[in-house]
Order: C-alpha cells, then structure tokens, then sequence
C-alpha cells in the first residue's frame, strides 16, 4: 500500500515536488482531506485556509512547469501559531481580546516560509496569548492530544503540535517563551526546537516577553528541522534583537560522528522528582550515546529550582509591561458598555482576558511596583546572569546537555488547571534555556505503558545549533524505535 502523504516528512515532499513526482497540490490535498479526517477529534485548528492553500500549490506546479526554481519548502503543508501575524485570515491569540484582529503584515518568519515556497494550511489553537503549559487557556476551543484524547498536548504551542503530530501538516510554526514548542513537542511526540535568542526573527509575533520570547519550528524529524532552520534563521533589520551571525547549512551538520562528545548530565535534574518511567527512557538515551562513543558527564547547576523563580518574576513582569497594550483603545476589544476611560481599561480587560493571562499581569504589575522592584525584579535580574554564568561553566565541561524535557508524560485535562503552582512547574527543565538564550529542543525518546510519548531535552552553547542537531540526528537514527502516528490516523 502506497504511504499517502500526511505520513512522509517535509523533506520527502520538498524532494518529490522538486523532482516532478508530486504535484504540490495533489500534496496539499491530500492533508486537507486527512484534517477533514481526524481534525474534528484533535481540534488543532481554529482557521482552515484550504482554498488559499490550493491556490498558492498551483502556483508552485506552475512554477516548475515553466522550468523555474522552486523554494526550498516548495510543496510542504505548514500550520501557523495563532500568535503569528499573518495578512491571510486573524491573529487572535486564542483570545477574546484579540477574536477580530486582522494584521496589516506577514510576520518575517512567515515571509520567510512563503519565499521557500512552504504552503500554509490554517492556523492552529493555543494558550492564550501564550500563557499556560496546556492549550487549556484557549478562548477558541479544546485540543486534545492525538495520542489520547483525555490527555492535553501540551502549550502554549498545543495546536502546532498535535498538528504535526496528527499528520495533518508536515510542519508547524511556534513561539517559545519558557518552554511552549519544546513541552508540547515532548506531550505529543514530535521535535521541537528554541533557536539561540535572535536566530530567528520575532517581528510580527504576538509578544509576551521580549527578552524570553523565540520563534520555531515543530516538526517529525531532526533533518525536517534542520531544514525548517535553513529558511527561518537569519538577521531581520525589522527585529533590532535578531542576529548578524551567519547562518550555516544545518542540514550539514546532520550525520556527524558522535564519538568524542561530552553530553553533561545536571545531577539536580535527576534529583528532581522524575515520574519513573520518564527517568527510565532519558537513561535508556543516555546508555545509547554512551554506548555511540559518547562520553556522559556528570555535571552542576546549582542554578536549578532558582531560575523557575526567576523566570516567573522576569516574565510576568515584562509581560504586565507589553500587554498594556491590550486595552481596549488601540489594540483589543472594546467593551460596548463603557463609558469612560477609566471603563474602557477596567471593562475591556476584564471582559476580554482570561483568568490565566489576568493572573500574570496582576502579578507582573506587583513585582514592578515600588520597592518590589529592588526586591522582586532586579533580583531576579541577578539570578538570570547567575544561570548563565552556570551554563557558561557547565559548557566547559560539555558539548551538550541532556535531561527529561518533562517530569512526565501528558496530563489530563483539568487535573493542573486549579493549581497554578502545579501548571507552573511543567516548566522546571525547560525555563533555564530562555533565560540562558541558548539553543534546546525535544526529541521522542520513549513511550509509556499507555503510549503517552516522552521527550529528551538537549541544550547546546549559544549558537551552536549545528552540534545539537547533530547528536539529535544520531540519536533519532539509532535509537532502536520509530514514533509512528497515532490510532487516530
């Protein structure tokens, strides 16, 4: 029986539409009937753009035809956050504030994708605004994991991962403030990638905080993302905060030989209480690098359980400051009933955020008033640059560092959303990588008793992407099992 489409990686299309195998709309139809299928059970997508879809494939075949280069996506099926502007359709942020926003613009990583000629398919669910650990905070509606339907997928980049996971995109765009693209990846069983900060544009994102904030990519395998990176990453005179570097051809740091790597293990992350089976399938990883020629470190990072702290002040600080914005006046649904300015903030505020996104800013605005500021704000500022001062020695002794990317697999709905603690904590492995701004991802390493995936953190030094792709391209070629898709497929 011939593979359809929706199970063939984002390379294999790229590669059969370059060649003349393919046609990009067949491949593009292909994945509109399976999210036909099976998107009413996963609910990844709030906007479908099917006929926009059609049309920009039709224009790649004719592109082709006429014997012109195609881009280095040409053909392959893409889902945008829905914190990502986009000129087609809203950008609503899962929010009631934002439900009729229209941006004027593509977001650069949006060009970006649509210059290699990647073809859109719609937009997908969310946090709102990109605040919570479980796609739970949606004003737009449910998502559930396609491994379970009773399990969430992960947030705030849910959507875009029970998307790739669900096969019904080839790959998905996501935003990464403390560990949105790489929790969900690990939820859902997909790869998830932070670029190093300024990798990768973030002009054109709903922002919650700038100095936290990343854009990228959700995809089925390690070469996907490394091409996904080729088109993403690179400077942005339009984001002040993007980087100058040169941006390597990753796909070329695929392959390598792993012998000889120092991959560092934290002794604090394996204290903490990992759920059992987690712990198992990160050995397990570990023993197969080791084996590989790898050589495991045990390594420190007295930093772990202060940087959470940290990252709760820092960002719910620098969020209260950019959601301001959200008011009512400029930016945000007007509550019809107000009557005064005063009215306009209170009421539109109230109306229009959510409990989750409410909470955060209260608590922002709390640790930058007065002499909370001192206490509160600039210490944490402090601990930020004693967690990187960490990493920076940890990275003398290491090439890479690995760990659960979760202390267990996906949750069921409703059983965190009550405790904020608890919702929180989802975050402990992950956080130090964006207050750090180096590059991590997640990658599949196992599955539990009930075939919930489970996710490997790996982090690498600041712009160093080409040696963590390359020891997560061994891993995925030698791990000893393939992800597969879901029943639901």
């Amino acid at each position: 029986m011939k593979t359809p489409w929706y199970e063939k990686t984002a390379k294999e299309i790229r590669d059969a539409v370059h060649q003349g195998e393919a046609s990009a709309l067949d491949i593009v139809n292909s994945f509109i009937e399976h999210a036909d299928a099976v998107d009413g059970t996963v609910g990844a997508y709030t906007q479908r753009w099917s006929e926009t879809a059609r049309t920009a494939a039709q224009r790649i075949d004719e592109k082709i035809r006429k014997g012109l280069p195609a881009g280095a996506l040409a053909g392959v099926p893409v889902a945008l956050k829905e914190s990502i502007c986009t000129s087609e359709g809203k950008t609503t942020g899962a929010s009631k504030m934002l439900a009729d926003y229209r941006s004027p613009f593509d977001a650069t990583a949006v060009t970006r994708l649509q210059q290699a000629d990647a073809v859109f398919l719609g937009k997908v669910n969310m946090d709102e605004i990109g605040l919570g650990s479980s796609t739970e905070t949606s004003a737009l509606q449910r998502t559930t994991n396609p491994w379970a339907p009773d399990r969430v997928p992960g947030g705030s980049s849910g959507g875009s991962a029970a998307a790739v996971a669900s096969g019904t995109c080839a790959l998905a765009l996501g935003t990464d403030t403390g560990s949105s693209i790489r929790q969900p990846a690990s939820f859902c069983g997909c790869i998830g990638f932070k670029p190093t900060y300024g990798r990768i544009s973030r002009l054109g994102i709903i922002g919650i905080a700038s100095s936290l904030d990343h854009v990228g990519p959700l995809a089925r395998t390690v070469e996907d993302t490394a091409l996904a990176l080729n088109v993403l990453c690179g400077e942005d005179k339009g984001d002040p905060t993007s980087s100058d570097r040169p941006v390597p051809d990753f796909t070329r740091s695929l392959g390598r030989d792993i012998r000889g790597l120092r991959i560092g293990v934290p002794k604090e992350y394996l204290a903490s209480d990992l759920d059992a089976e987690v712990r198992q399938y990160v050995e397990k990883a570990l023993d197969q690098f080791r084996n590989a020629g790898a050589e495991i470190v045990s390594i420190s990072l007295p930093c772990t359980g202060y940087d959470a702290a940290a990252y709760t002040v820092i960002s719910t600080a620098e969020m209260s400051a950019g959601l301001a914005r959200l008011d009512g006046v400029r930016y945000g649904a007007r509550h019809p009933e107000a009557k005064s300015v005063p009215d306009v903030y209170v009421m539109s505020k109230s109306a229009g955020l959510g409990t989750e996104v409410q909470r955060r800013i209260i608590l922002g605005t709390y640790f930058l008033s007065g002499k909370n500021r001192q206490d509160y704000f600039v210490k944490a500022q402090q601990v930020r640059t004693v967690v990187k001062k960490d990493f920076q020695n940890a990275f003398e002794q290491c090439d890479i560092i690995a760990g659960a990317t979760t202390a267990t697999a996906a949750f069921p709905f409703g059983s965190k959303s009550d405790n904020p603690l608890e919702m929180y904590a989802c975050d402990q492995f992950t956080v130090a990588a964006n207050l750090a701004s180096h590059p991590a991802l997640s990658i599949p390493c196992g599955k539990t008793a009930a075939g919930l995936p489970i996710g490997l953190h790996l982090q690498a030094r600041s712009y160093d992407e080409e040696t963590l792709l390359g020891a997560a391209f061994y891993y995925e070629q030698h791990r000893g099992f393939e992800m597969g898709f879901p029943s639901i497929l």
